[in-house]
């Protein structure tokens, strides 16, 4: 062949040469980008932390929640009135065991019936007592299917530790503040007149004020779950605690039914106590 065969089968096969080069540079750019994809899909289909899975999760419509919510109210309704029919087979034995911080008192039933009205709001106080057990499991049995595992290890002792501080209020509104706010009325004008009180007015006020100081035996609960939740810190907590002190005192005041200092001093430093120990059990959950 001459010169110039060579240059012309030189310029038809370098075409060819530079389609194959594409080609490749293709396959290895295609093949690239399938890794990136199949990293990027390993990735975003890592299964979920188990303790934040809902291992009963049903769909449910909202008409078939409001069902739910009521047989649970309607079972917890049962409850009480099984438990209020039961106390009132014991309503005299339960109402001279009120009467016994106030020593001294002669009580006056000042109105037809009185004593048997007060004996159905005792035995349903007392019946709403006895039907807490019953009425926390229907609570929890409604909530349970939308927490994952890791909130329902904390329902257990939350509703537990809930409870006994719920009941350690009771007790120490019967020892403490009704005998401190009883001696302090009684007291004071022990000299000018008889000490005979209104079974109804007594009952109304030993009864708000149980209630009362177990719902602020609440407060380390809910300190719990701002901690847990992320919230609220123990050293935020402790931060604030000149803000505490005066809540206590307004929340003391408000409570108790009396006006005596005495009373709400005595709620209040019990609710200060509480909260300093509610930001220990914080601190102890690592928070």
């Amino acid at each position: 062949m001459d010169g110039t065969a060579y240059e012309t089968f030189g310029l038809m096969t370098a075409p060819s040469e530079l389609e194959t080069a594409s080609t490749q540079d293709l396959a290895t750019q295609e093949n690239g980008s399938t890794t990136n994809s199949l990293s990027t899909t390993s990735v975003d289909t890592d299964p979920p932390n188990y303790d934040d899975e809902l291992p009963d999760e049903v769909e449910m419509s909202l008409f078939d929640h409001l069902e739910e919510l009521r047989q649970r109210i309607f079972y917890s309704l049962i409850a009480v009135v099984v438990g209020a029919i039961a106390s009132f087979a014991l309503v005299k034995d339960i109402v001279r065991l009120l009467e016994i911080p106030a020593q001294g008192v002669k009580f006056l039933q000042l109105a037809p019936g009185e004593f048997f009205f007060v004996s159905i709001k005792v035995a349903g106080y007392s019946g709403i007592l006895v039907a807490t057990p019953v009425i926390l499991y229907q609570i929890a049995a409604f909530v349970l299917p939308g927490l994952t595992r890791r909130e329902r290890r904390l329902l257990g002792p939350i509703v537990f530790g809930s409870s006994i501080l719920f009941v350690g209020g009771l007790f120490f509104s019967y020892i403490a503040l009704i005998p401190a706010a009883l001696n302090f009325f009684i007291s004071y004008g022990a000299d000018v007149v008889e000490q005979s009180w209104s079974i109804e007015k007594y009952f109304d006020f030993v009864l708000l004020l149980m209630l009362s100081t177990g719902l602020a035996f609440q407060v380390p609960i809910i300190q719990a779950l701002l901690g847990l939740l992320g919230i609220v810190s123990s050293k935020q907590m402790l931060a604030g605690w000149k803000f505490v002190l005066l809540g206590s005192a307004v929340v003391g005041a408000v409570l108790t039914p009396s006006t005596d200092p005495l009373t709400q001093s005595l709620l209040g430093g019990a609710m200060v106590m509480l909260y300093f120990g509610g930001i220990g059990l914080v601190k102890l959950l690592g928070k």
